[in-house]
């Protein structure tokens, strides 16, 4: 990363649906995480002046020069056009395209796990599919494993169903370590994040 950017804010955009009847589909949890990071940062979520969103912005990590300055997003487009969002909150606070975060859910990674990347494809996901298309792929991705679904249910099926019962009594430490691998990203950089979270 250039030294220009080091001082540069960082836009963290949590994935998903709005309305309450998608909040614990599995497709939302880029919002779960995103919800928790606000949490933390002892703020709440309000609209955003530019683009259908909603934000918080404040710091994150230890006090003075090591923390970063942060826009937290939930993108209100619905995920199959997050592109739209995310890019204009991106040219709105001048945030670098390298310093934008998606976090979302990702099929082809077991229920729980994480992996932190810079780039690369959208492996079928339509919210990566539509910010890659209006930013290029040269954003950080934060995964979070959901796997794939049972039996032969569609895919579609799968990722707009409430998380199981079985799931659910693990989902509050997978989204914390989610937030945790998110903050680590932005503080540490790509390389000591992946190594601690990239299980």
């Amino acid at each position: 990363m250039s030294d220009e950017n080091a001082a540069a804010p960082w836009l963290i955009a949590g994935l998903g649906n709005p309305g309450p009847e998608y909040a614990m589909n599995r497709h939302n949890v880029g919002f779960m995480v995103a919800d928790l990071l606000a949490r933390r940062m002892g703020a709440k979520f309000k609209r955003a002046t530019k683009g259908q969103a909603q934000v918080v912005e404040g710091r994150i990590g230890p006090p003075g020069l090591a923390s970063r300055r942060v826009i937290l997003a939930k993108p209100m487009s619905f995920m199959n056009v997050s592109g739209g969002p995310v890019t204009a909150l991106r040219d709105f606070y001048k945030v670098p395209t390298a310093h934008v975060v998606a976090v979302h859910d990702e099929l082809d990674i077991d229920y729980g796990v994480l992996r932190l990347k810079l780039g690369g494809g959208d492996n079928g996901h339509n919210g990566l599919k539509s910010i890659t298309k209006s930013l290029g792929s040269d954003y950080h991705r934060v995964r979070f494993g959901i796997g794939r679904p049972p039996g032969r249910m569609q895919v579609a099926d799968f990722v707009l169903k409430d998380f199981s019962s079985g799931e659910r009594k693990e989902l509050d430490y997978f989204v914390d370590r989610a937030a945790d691998a998110v903050e680590a990203l932005v503080i540490e950089g790509l390389e000591r994040a992946q190594s601690t979270y990239n299980s």
